[in-house]
């Protein structure tokens, strides 16, 4: 992948190549011509397109919020775990001063 001034040096060239012919070209063909030159350009980023880019934001909310849940979950579960020891210990003792 070229560095980001390489490649903007690189369109540039292009483009000036491009504008600066010698006939006049119709404004439709230069834009086409324009388009191609960006899409070959883009291709050669690591782009990803917009639908792609929203498709992965709506499975990493998903992915979040499942975190987020299973971190409540195991809150709840260490609490309950801490607690369980605190009440097993009060037994014993309830049932010497029982004897």
């Amino acid at each position: 992948m070229l560095a980001p001034k390489a490649f903007l040096d690189a369109l540039s060239d292009q483009a000036s190549r491009l504008f600066s012919g010698d006939t006049a070209q119709p404004r439709a063909e230069l834009e086409s011509q324009f388009k191609v030159l960006m899409q070959g350009a883009f291709s050669k980023l690591d782009l990803v397109s917009r639908e792609e880019f929203d498709s992965q934001m709506v499975v990493l909310a998903r992915t979040r919020a499942r975190l987020e849940a299973l971190e409540k979950q195991v809150a709840e579960l260490d609490a309950r775990m801490s607690a369980a020891p605190a009440t097993q210990a009060a037994e014993p003792a309830a049932d010497q001063a029982a004897s």
